[in-house]
């Protein structure tokens, strides 16, 4: 997808990259958040993820979710489960939908238990047309397991790119 800007740098969390992703997506605030939070817009059109749950949900827009992805790079990188708190809150002229993953003690056998360090997603309208957003990823991703940092970095940039363009799709189909 085209305007789509990541950058990255080291993370002050772990040994990996914190990312920050940019992009205007054709949707206003609102529908762009919808569709990035838990809940059932999310399965229908985020390529990597393959289930989502919610274990806990304390109040509107903040729960614990547990949420698989498939295998990347070839199965090189094999299918991670992820178990986060997640809110969605309105901040400024905006939204964020922030998370950070939570020690839960059920584990499934099949899936490696990633962990998501501080990250969020805001959303905010475009300056220039009223009928855009402007959505600001920042993802610290521990995959862990036994996989080369190099093969991590080219899977999180190239995935992160294809995150705007399926949810350009998506929202061009609701």
């Amino acid at each position: 997808m085209k305007d789509v800007t990541i950058w990255r740098k080291p993370s002050e969390e772990f040994n990996g990259y914190l990312f920050k992703a940019q992009g205007v997506i054709d949707d206003s605030i609102n529908s762009v958040i919808d569709h990035i939070r838990p809940g059932p817009c999310r399965l229908d059109w985020d390529s990597l993820m393959t289930s989502m749950d919610i274990l806990e949900h304390f109040e509107e827009n903040c729960c614990v979710m547990r949420y698989t992805t498939a295998g990347q790079l070839w199965n090189i990188i094999s299918p991670r489960e992820f178990v986060d708190f997640s809110y969605t809150v309105g901040y400024e002229e905006g939204l964020l939908s922030c998370g950070l993953s939570v020690d839960w003690s059920e584990k499934r056998p099949e899936f490696i238990r990633g962990y998501n360090h501080p990250c969020g997603w805001f959303c905010v309208p475009h300056k220039d047309n009223p009928h855009q957003s402007l959505l600001t990823g920042y993802i610290q991703t521990d995959l862990r397991g036994m996989i080369p940092q190099s093969a991590v970095d080219t899977a999180m940039a190239s995935t992160l790119v294809n995150f705007y363009g399926d949810l350009q799709k998506a929202l061009q189909k609701a």
